[in-house]
């Protein structure tokens, strides 16, 4: 083989690793970004749940473990936002997803809070952000199995391996078990 030849397959060879290398970090920058949207997203819902929490106290004596539950696991959230590993993350979310649920749910009791236009602006506030956050999610699962695809897939996963660039800490956002549940129709009907 001529010298010629071993510096236009080094060249190939140079220019496949760079461009899977690229590829690979800018998937994983993707996932960053993605996360940071989701983040956001979560913000906003946390700057909502005092307000609805106020105007609701008025409104709801009895419900007051129920409010003190949502306030702190929305205290705990915030203050695992930039700290907490994905997974920890999903977890408090969920979590914090359930109560709110179940906050709505209590709101059914209280027509006057229901009717109260602040409260009705507030709650339509939280429906969009739910939406939003939603949306962030599947925007970031997406993004996560590109880059899980990337580094499982030959040759991608060569110049993974030899970057150690993993996706260990990079779980999917996933319904709470709570949610996969059936919903029995007959327990709202009694």
């Amino acid at each position: 083989m001529s010298s010629q030849t071993i510096v236009i397959i080094v060249a190939v060879v140079l220019a496949v690793f760079y461009m899977l290398y690229a590829r690979l970090i800018k998937t994983r920058n993707k996932v960053q970004e993605s996360m940071s949207d989701v983040d956001v997203q979560l913000k906003k819902r946390y700057d909502l749940i005092p307000n609805m929490l106020h105007m609701a106290a008025k409104f709801m004596e009895h419900e007051k473990t129920l409010m003190t539950e949502l306030a702190e696991l929305r205290s705990r959230a915030m203050q695992n936002t930039f700290v907490a590993s994905p997974k920890e993350k999903m977890e408090l979310e969920n979590m914090l997803n359930q109560k709110l649920q179940e906050f709505k749910i209590s709101l059914e009791n209280y027509p006057d809070l229901k009717s109260n236009q602040t409260m009705m602006t507030a709650m339509q506030s939280m429906n969009e952000v739910e939406e939003h956050i939603a949306a962030a999610r599947r925007f970031y699962n997406a993004n996560v199995n590109e880059l899980k695809n990337q580094i499982e897939i030959f040759p991608s996963s060569v110049v993974a391996r030899m970057l150690n660039i993993t996706y260990d800490n990079l779980p999917f956002f996933e319904a709470a078990e709570a949610e996969r549940q059936a919903i029995n129709s007959k327990d709202y009907f009694k």
